[in-house]
């Protein structure tokens, strides 16, 4: 992405709807696989470090390393997080073998031209019966400016993430779409008018903020309860690595 995407990106993640209601699909996920064990976790393509900002003053036995590509997004997660953040490509990651107790890559994978060799990394550095938590974003046919602006390489179908997950040995025990409610209204914005001066929709939206982050909390609830979604602007996916054997 552009310097000033992750500037953008930095100034939001805190507060901007999007971004709580991803986090918390991922704490959520992490928290049925973890508990409140002292845990290794990688955020795999870390951004600017919201997430590791969030979650570790939300689940403190839980130890971050953070990993990116982009040396700006790195210098702004150290600042931001304090966590160890290395500078890697989510397709070469720079750890041993069964490293971690998760993974997560939370808007990354479509990043990459390789995505199939990035989740074969997610598992390799993962220890037996770990788990790996991606979020996507789903539907070919919603692709906009703001993947233009991105530097995106794809949108997912559900099917063809599961089938790069279990190529990777990876079983989903979770896959699903999310922001369901919001996606008419993501679809005109992107299809029906001109581009923002940003170029992106990454950035605050106070007017709206609250109701938007209401939706998402309904969804969750949804989800929580063990609900899926056909359809939505994100797909959520939960998978595992098969435990040692004995």
């Amino acid at each position: 992405m552009e310097s000033e995407e992750y500037r953008r990106m930095a100034g939001v993640e805190d507060t901007m709807w999007y971004y709580r209601a991803l986090h918390a699909h991922v704490r959520r996920a992490l928290a049925a696989q973890l508990g409140a064990r002292a845990a290794a976790v990688l955020d795999a393509g870390c951004g600017t470090g919201g997430l590791i900002r969030r979650l570790r003053r939300s689940d403190p036995a839980w130890s971050w390393t953070g990993v990116d590509l982009s040396p700006l997004a790195c210098e702004l997660a150290r600042e931001r997080t304090h966590a160890e953040i290395r500078q890697a490509s989510i397709t070469a990651l720079p750890f041993g073998d069964a490293t971690f107790d998760a993974v997560v890559s939370a808007d990354v994978l479509y990043h990459v031209d390789d995505d199939g060799g990035a989740i074969r990394e997610f598992a390799r550095v993962l220890k037996p019966g770990g788990v790996v938590v991606v979020n996507v974003p789903a539907h070919r046919w919603l692709w906009s400016y703001h993947d233009v602006t991105t530097h995106a390489k794809r949108r997912y179908a559900r099917g063809e993430l599961r089938e790069k997950l279990a190529a990777a040995g990876l079983r989903a025990t979770t896959l699903t779409h999310w922001n369901t409610v919001l996606l008419p209204l993501v679809a005109v914005r992107r299809k029906l008018f001109p581009a923002p001066v940003s170029g992106s929709d990454v950035r605050a939206y106070p007017a709206v903020d609250a109701l938007l982050g209401a939706v998402t909390g309904l969804e969750r609830l949804c989800l929580n309860a063990g609900a899926s979604f056909p359809f939505g602007t994100s797909i959520f996916a939960v998978a595992k690595k098969a435990p040692a054997i004995e």
